[in-house]
């Protein structure tokens, strides 16, 4: 019998969460202002998370909380005030990483699950935490799958591991490089990503080398002082703090034979589309496997077409992690395929021709593909297949026109309209 596991997406705001729960989500996290681990984006304040939770509770979809930055003395009197509101909401779970946050929560009885800052890495602190009232863990990004079974295989608690999107240099998010360089915390949700940033190596007498984009140039002045070829050294153009993307598609029957009982997909601060595309790949992906044909050739032709779709939004590349080996990559920026640009907004919908009327910025054509993304639309992304001015077929609209294509999903007035476009175009 194949075992039905969890799939759990993020969302940043009201459009990302519609589009999570849209595209196959089981469960949505999200993030409260001030107490969770992406400070610098936009989060649901208390009063949003009634409706956040309506939203995915009519859909049959659970909700989670983060509550999982750093707690000083200071913060736990706010926490106390905040878990009440909490509760009152209905969410399903809250996800800590702190014992102080943990004992508030247990005390509003509400069900808690242990956030990846914990760094959980044994059994041994599972089980501790299951007797202190946790009922999920998040598992440290650091684990192998054979050590996530040795712990499954030891424990009652549900596992919870990260699937796909940012891996952090450092172990389990717990990074101090951005408090050192500009006073604001990772571990309080502040990070500012240095990490990302071309780096270079200084050595005791002064000589530099760049690590990054001007790696390759640096090499070719200095060449003569290496054994590498200028082929080799193309393969080693890297920023040495910059991780490539985890990506697991492929990879969902290893990961249930490990234990893994839910699916995380990271991405709080990535836009709708992001959330739209990796929800709807990775359901697919586990519907497939829960079909029973993860061996068919339905599955291998897919898998192609999975890795196709994930590259046309926000990625650095993509990598297993430390699911089967240590990471050996490191990636220098944004890789996606694909961009989106501004063109339009929804002036109408006509839901008895399923006909969505848009102004136009930018000149559209049959065969574009085209997202419309708005609060309660979330994000839709389709392919023109027939445009009408003023009742007639047409192949292309100019920027200033109003253009009605079916869309077969219901869209909204001041929904937004974007081309997505290939990187070179």
């Amino acid at each position: 019998m194949i075992k039905i596991v969890e799939l759990l997406s993020p969302a940043g705001d009201i459009t990302a969460l519609n589009s999570a729960i849209k595209n196959g989500a089981d469960s949505v996290y999200i993030g409260i202002q001030g107490y969770n681990m992406r400070a610098t984006v936009s989060n649901f304040s208390i009063q949003d998370l009634k409706y956040a939770v309506k939203q995915c509770h009519d859909s049959g979809v659970k909700l989670y909380v983060c509550t999982n930055t750093i707690m000083k003395e200071r913060d736990l009197i706010e926490l106390r005030n905040l878990m009440p509101l909490i509760k009152s909401s209905g969410v399903d779970a809250v996800i800590v990483s702190d014992l102080g946050a943990l004992n508030i929560a247990r005390e509003n009885n509400l069900n808690v699950h242990m956030s990846v800052q914990a760094n959980l890495s044994n059994s041994e602190a599972l089980n501790v935490l299951q007797e202190l009232g946790v009922s999920r863990v998040v598992l440290s990004r650091e684990m192998t799958l054979k050590e996530i079974k040795e712990i499954a295989d030891n424990t009652k608690m549900d596992i919870e591991v990260f699937v796909h999107g940012s891996m952090c240099v450092a172990i389990s998010g717990r990074c101090f490089l951005s408090s050192h360089l500009y006073n604001k915390s990772a571990n309080c949700g502040e990070c500012l990503q240095p990490c990302r940033k071309d780096w270079k190596i200084v050595s005791e007498d002064g000589e530099e080398f760049i690590i990054g984009n001007e790696l390759e140039s640096n090499f070719q002045e200095q060449k003569s002082e290496y054994e590498h070829t200028s082929e080799d050294f193309k393969n080693e153009k890297t920023h040495i703090l910059s991780t490539k993307d985890l990506c697991m598609v492929d990879h969902i029957p290893e990961l249930i034979d490990a234990g893994v009982e839910a699916f995380k997909i990271e991405g709080r601060a990535k836009p709708a589309d992001y959330v739209s595309t990796v929800t709807r790949v990775y359901k697919d992906a586990i519907n497939i496997n829960e079909s029973g044909n993860w061996n068919s050739e339905e599955r291998q032709i897919k898998t192609h077409k999975w890795k196709l779709e994930l590259k046309k939004v926000f990625n650095r590349g993509f990598d297993t992690g430390f699911f089967f080996k240590i990471p050996n990559e490191t990636s220098s920026s944004n890789q996606a395929t694909c961009i989106k640009k501004d063109s339009g907004m929804v002036v109408n919908y006509y839901q008895k021709v399923n006909a969505a009327e848009i102004r136009l910025w930018e000149d559209l054509e049959v065969g574009d593909e085209i997202i419309i993304q708005g609060k309660t639309t979330g994000s839709i992304t389709l392919k023109v297949g027939s445009m009408q001015v003023n009742g007639e077929n047409i192949l292309k609209a100019s920027k200033g026109q109003n253009v009605a294509i079916f869309v077969e999903e219901k869209v909204r007035p001041n929904d937004n309209v974007y081309k997505r476009l290939k990187k070179d175009e």
